[in-house]
């Protein structure tokens, strides 16, 4: 008997052994999760057996125990470099709409041939679904995920159909020497600006805003696009208070210029590439004020300033960054200034994570024993948070393994040195004469 209890202790000792190295061996896989070798001792007795004089039966392995503790981060300059903080996994599949889904704590992500978000061994990455303009998650669920995928453009582009603009008109300006307006001519207007705008493909159009004064008090504005006047002259005229402000403001800033309006039918006959503004129904409109109509055209004793000159119109955009928050959320910017949210990363937690089932390639798979993975977003209660530029590194702590690994190995020499001493005996119990 004792040499099997020698033998079961030996083989205790190697499982030990074997998991020490697989821990040091790993000690810089990302992601990676230490092991630990758990014991219990065999015992074994019938009913006529004296429970008092009995001896154990050796020893067995119990259990590999995965501990799942946080590692340490380590930081990169790759914004697809994702760790968690906490106690969450990413969720990959291996296929395009596959639902059989392995979890892992390796952030190592990168793009591949069709700009999906992929980990070295080309799983793809899983995300919620998020409203673009306000990055909300519109569902919480695994069955709504899908991979994330990162568009090189911005999608089609869109006529501009007003421009915005406030600016201040310098009241020490006198009226220009040259009466008649001429953008050849500098002497004829006071201040010019310009911006760009776009029509329906996309294309790069430059329109030139002038300003001429009539009186202490009044500017006439034209116009001109892609540098040939408009034939409207001119667009309209600005009228101020003694204060400054727009005319029957009353002193408060709150009254608005009117428009100037030019027919969509003008601009659409400007143009060469088949690309039109829109509707010839509908009005171009140059707005003397910003989007939110707070800011508006002033007229004070200081040089010309413009104050706000933005246009609603869009190119097709270049990506040009890709920025993850700490709850998973992705946006992209593009080169033609949308921003747009693209995805939520999605993440999961277990009951009891020490039943994951190991599927190699540090990813684990849900078991029995782990409990069916439970949804929900980064940075919510025990998921943890999504740290973008970062890695997880490996929870191994390399000193306390070696201390293990001597520990194994004395345990080995110990089992190794009964097993002699039960063959010893053995041995001279068979020459007993």
């Amino acid at each position: 008997m004792s040499f099997q209890i020698a033998l079961s202790g030996i083989a205790a000792a190697q499982k030990d052994l074997d998991t020490t190295a697989n821990n040091i061996a790993n000690v810089n896989t990302t992601g990676f999760k230490e092991s630990r070798a758990e014991f219990a001792d065999v015992y074994a007795s019938s009913v006529f057996q004296s429970a008092k004089t009995k001896v154990g039966d050796g020893v067995r392995t119990a259990a590999v125990a995965q501990q799942f503790q946080q590692g340490a981060l380590q930081f990169t300059n790759n914004s697809l470099d994702l760790a968690i903080t906490g106690d969450g996994f990413f969720v990959t599949a291996s296929e395009v709409g596959s639902r059989d889904y392995s979890y892992t704590r390796a952030g190592a992500f990168k793009l591949d041939s069709n700009n999906f978000i992929v980990d070295n061994n080309g799983n793809f990455l899983q995300g919620y679904p998020v409203d673009t303009e306000s990055g909300s998650t519109t569902s919480v669920s695994l069955s709504t995920t899908n991979p994330i995928q990162i568009p090189t453009t911005a999608g089609a582009p869109s006529a501009t159909r007003d421009v915005f603009l406030s600016m201040n008109l310098d009241s020490r300006a006198l009226p220009p020497t040259v009466a008649t307006f001429d953008l050849e001519n500098r002497a004829s207007y006071n201040s010019t600006t310009s911006t760009t705008i776009y029509d329906s493909l996309g294309q790069a159009h430059i329109l030139s805003i002038y300003f001429v004064k009539n009186t202490s008090n009044e500017w006439d504005v034209y116009g001109a696009f892609d540098g040939d006047p408009l034939p409207i002259a001119p667009l309209t005229s600005l009228e101020f208070t003694s204060a400054g402000l727009p005319a029957g403001s009353n002193n408060d800033g709150s009254g608005l210029f009117d428009d100037a309006l030019v027919p969509v039918g003008v601009l659409n006959g400007l143009l060469t590439n088949g690309a039109s503004f829109g509707d010839p129904a509908n009005d171009f409109g140059i707005r003397f004020r910003d989007e939110a109509g707070t800011r508006r055209p002033t007229q004070y004793a200081s040089n010309f300033e413009v104050g706000t000159l933005s246009q609603n119109g869009t190119t097709v955009g270049r990506l040009t960054g890709l920025d993850i928050d700490a709850s998973g959320k992705i946006m992209a910017t593009y080169s033609n200034g949308d921003q747009q949210y693209l995805s939520q990363v999605s993440m999961v937690r277990f009951a009891n994570p020490q039943g994951l089932s190991q599927s190699g390639n540090t990813s684990w798979r849900a078991s029995l024993a782990s409990g069916e993975p439970l949804a929900g977003e980064p940075n919510t209660g025990t998921f943890g948070s999504v740290q973008s530029s970062a890695l997880e590194q490996s929870n191994v702590n390399l000193t306390t393994e070696l201390v293990d690994l001597i520990s194994a190995q004395r345990n080995f020499q110990a089992n190794s040195r009964a097993l002699e001493v039960n063959s010893s005996l053995q041995q001279t119990i068979l020459q007993i004469r």
